[in-house]
């Protein structure tokens, strides 16, 4: 059901918290108000072009650079020797880090501009510097590269196999790490004794991200003060400062990241590219101001992509259809080098989310990582969760079709009880809180489920294939508390920062250390802030994204924001109404233990009449004429909250489809989300996530997908090839949801900005299966285009001797 937004002033302030009111971002944004990276303009500020390798795996014999050095309006042309000279500055590395490291990873350089050597398609070799954007990429053009091709490698099967060629000399096999979760024994003995079996082989295939802004990054260096500007396209501003400092060689301190508006993510905006170091750097060296903005074509050739997992995998059962253990053995697609956390995404985000919403005693995972000849594989929306639900799903759906049971009355066999949480899996996690069963209920209520395989009976009569896909998916989110992460290998702490600061006048400004990029973090950090402190909602202020604003942060990614940085903000604002407390506490002569405080208000407990204000007090504290003894003025707090677990919202997706046997095309008829996500501080804000979400896992589901060919060549390197959904391609999605709090922070929250796109995908595939169940269809791909599913049906037709009834009247059709 959807969800009206609602104009901040018809709120009550005591409900602010939980109220669909409009987006505050919303206006500068539609009107074209709103500065993106490129829109920024400096004196006298040229523009960066980068020579990109044409081909997939090759030695550089030489690169001639004459050709564009001699045209007209080219300032300078840099190579990997250049970076290395002599009288390079700062004594950076020119290497790209890496930030979550495992014991068995094998760690290979990654320079930002290739030496001797290109990996993939793409990969970056020179750089032109001119005075306008137009002669940097035409000289670019100019610049000669003689090359050495190399065979190549584009699948992760195919760079682990014998005769493979090698990628790197310190990754021999091109085995980047092979890692492992679960008690193998345990699971063996639960396949040993198992009554029935399931088990499948699929590809959860490589996603391109399609953010509508490109990539982007502007630098400004300051000779007189060493202070060096860098404004890009960023999900994580601090992060990126502190990497590219040891890149480049400039300090920290003196480097400042701002995130102007950045025009989505999706994940591939968390990493450290060369391209924004090398901007920088130029920038530095030519000590004027430089920009670069991606094409959309190098935006598909060089943005981290997403997935890419070979996987096999087995579910044992008992003689009721409890599942008694899982197996999963996965090949992991890294690309040419390693991204900045890709380590931790087919490992910790995926072995630990394979025991999904169901009690599982026995699991083991195994995963090899592989370097292959595409661009670095790392985060996108989900991250290693999409991939572990996709697998487990599809398993439950085979599971109950072993069994011969329904598959809603499968899953729910095998939840976990909701008396049973905090519940702790057989692959390191503990779950918060759920109740798994209300989820699926209130789906199959919506889609009126009995009603509907009445109908899908009725409809095989006449020819037509109906099915219907179940998804009941779990997600981790706000990784942490970050001594367990760095137990794990992260490189970084996962707390947020967050500093209130109410002015004089009663207003306030909220900073946070997360980065928002579409997510309404102007107006849910307002709300949270406004409902803590009791002032209107419009007077609270929300700042993010620039380093020299905000004290430290971790960025924006994993679902985080709320549950972590949201945290952050409430401690601060807790914090700061203590310390207004004790101002109260003194001008009205009392104790601070009995001061309440309720609506903005301080009051003597008992005596109501004796009250002052949250923001006379604030007046106050800067005035500091009548404050207590010893205590500082202003009025002001700052918290580095670290959150003690990670939260786990869940949910049921329902994919009603019909699908054309004789053309493949698969049709909706329905789609139903019943998510929990914990309480919801704007539920307009959760539902347009969850919308997003699914698009996104629609789209993997029947159109998405990165195409190498043998030489590890891109043939989906424009729109025309990689079919991004449209909005005639999203079915009208029915939301509705349930709150099961999270004890694990104090706004009860769970995350929801990735639900979608972890839940869509199988309960897509699920009822392509359901519906193709008579022709004997189990493997499927993604994406389920037209082409694939009748592929499948005319395959099976074949294999059993016969042809596709695709009219259901005992012909093959016609002509298919």
């Amino acid at each position: 059901m959807s969800v009206d937004s609602l104009d901040p002033d018809e709120v009550d302030a005591a409900d602010i918290l939980g109220s669909a009111i409009e987006r505050r971002e919303d206006p500068e944004l539609i009107t074209g108000d709103a500065e993106y990276t490129d829109d920024i303009q400096l004196r006298d500020m040229a523009h960066m072009a980068i020579l990109r390798s044409q081909h997939g795996h090759a030695r550089i014999e030489g690169v001639d650079t004459d050709g564009a050095e001699s045209m007209e309006g080219v300032i300078g042309v840099y190579t990997y020797d250049d970076l290395h000279r002599e009288d390079t500055p700062g004594g950076g590395s020119f290497l790209l880090p890496v930030g979550w490291l495992l014991d068995s990873l094998r760690q290979v350089d990654h320079p930002i501009l290739a030496d001797d050597r290109v990996r993939y398609q793409g990969d970056a070799i020179a750089v032109v510097v001119a005075e306008d954007r137009y002669t940097a990429r035409d000289a670019v053009g100019a610049i000669d590269v003689d090359y050495d091709r190399l065979d190549a490698v584009a699948d992760p099967e195919s760079a682990l196999s014998d005769d493979a060629p090698g990628l790197h000399d310190d990754a021999e096999g091109n085995v980047a790490f092979d890692w492992e979760i679960g008690d193998e024994a345990k699971t063996d003995d639960a396949f040993a004794e198992a009554a029935h079996t399931a088990s499948i082989e699929l590809e959860n295939q490589l996603l391109i991200p399609n953010a509508m802004e490109p990539r982007a990054a502007v630098a400004d260096y300051h000779p007189g003060t060493d202070e060096l500007d860098v404004f890009m396209t960023s999900q994580n501003p601090h992060v990126h400062r502190l990497l590219m400092s040891g890149v480049i060689g400039h300090p920290e301190h003196k480097l400042r990241v701002k995130a102007p508006e950045v025009g989505g993510g999706f994940g591939s905006k968390i990493h450290h590219y060369a391209d924004e170091a090398l901007v920088a750097w130029v920038a530095k060296d030519l000590e004027r101001p430089v920009k670069w903005t991606a094409t959309r074509t190098e935006t598909y050739k060089t943005d981290a992509q997403g997935r890419g997992h070979l996987t096999e995998a087995e579910l044992a059962m008992d003689e009721d259809g409890r599942i008694t253990g899982l197996r999963v053995d996965t090949r992991a697609n890294l690309g040419a080098y390693l991204s900045t956390f890709a380590p931790s995404i087919p490992t910790y985000l995926y072995g630990t989310l394979l025991s999904g919403q169901y009690d599982i005693p026995a699991i083991h995972c195994s995963v090899t990582g592989a370097f292959t000849n595409v661009p670095p594989v790392d985060a996108y929306r989900g991250a290693g969760r999409p991939e572990a639900s996709f697998v487990v799903e599809r398993l439950a759906q085979l599971g109950a079709r072993e069994m011969g049971m329904d598959p809603a009355e499968f899953r729910r066999l095998n939840f976990v009880p909701e008396d049973a949480f905090p519940y702790e899996t057989q692959v390191a996690v503990e779950y918060d809180s759920g109740d798994y069963e209300k989820t699926l209920d209130r789906a199959l209520e919506l889609v009126d489920y009995e009603s509907f395989r009445e109908r899908q009976a009725a409809a095989r009569e006449e020819g037509r294939y109906l099915g219907i896909g179940l998804s009941c998916y779990i997600e981790a989110c706000g990784l942490a508390p970050s001594e367990l992460v760095g137990e794990l290998g992260a490189q970084a702490g996962l707390w947020e920062s967050g500093l209130v600061r109410m002015h004089p006048s009663g207003t306030v400004t909220a900073y946070c250390g997360t980065s928002g990029h579409g997510q309404g973090h102007s107006t849910t950090y307002a709300q949270i802030v406004a409902n803590e402190l009791g002032v209107p909602y419009e007077d609270v202020e929300v700042v993010e994204g620039d380093t020299d604003e905000i004290p430290q942060g971790m960025g924006t990614y994993g679902s985080r924001s709320a549950a972590v940085g949201g945290s952050a903000l409430v401690k601060s604002s807790q914090k700061l109404v203590e310390k207004a407390r004790e101002i109260a506490a003194h001008q009205l002569e009392a104790d601070p233990a009995d001061v309440e405080f309720e609506g903005g208000e301080f009051s003597v407990a008992g005596a109501p009449e004796r009250s002052i204000g949250i923001a006379a007090i604030a007046e106050q504290s800067y005035l500091a004429h009548d404050i207590p003894e010893g205590m500082e003025p202003g009025l002001e707090a700052t918290s580095f909250y670290d959150p003690e677990n990670f939260v786990f919202p869940f949910g049921t997706h329902v994919a009603v489809v019909e699908v054309d046997p004789g053309s493949g095309e698969v049709a909706f008829e329905r789609y139903v989300a019943v998510d929990d996500v914990g309480n919801q501080i704007n539920p307009k804000i959760v539902e347009g996530q969850i919308h997003g979400g699914i698009a996104q896992g629609i789209g993997q589901a029947l159109y998405e997908g990165a195409e190498y060919d043998e030489n590890a060549q891109l043939l989906t390197g424009s729109m025309q090839d990689y079919t991004v959904p449209k909005a005639e391609h999203v079915p009208e999605m029915e939301t509705d949801s349930t709150v099961t709090e999270s004890p694990h922070n104090p706004l009860g929250v769970k995350g929801v900005g990735e639900a979608g796109t972890i839940a869509a995908p199988q309960a897509v595939v699920n009822a392509v299966a359901d519906a193709l169940e008579p022709f004997g269809v189990e493997s499927l791909e993604m994406p389920l285009t037209a082409e694939r599913v009748w592929s499948a049906v005319d395959g099976r037709a074949a294999a059993d001797g016969g042809t596709v009834d695709a009219n259901g009247d005992g012909t093959d059709g016609g002509d298919v």
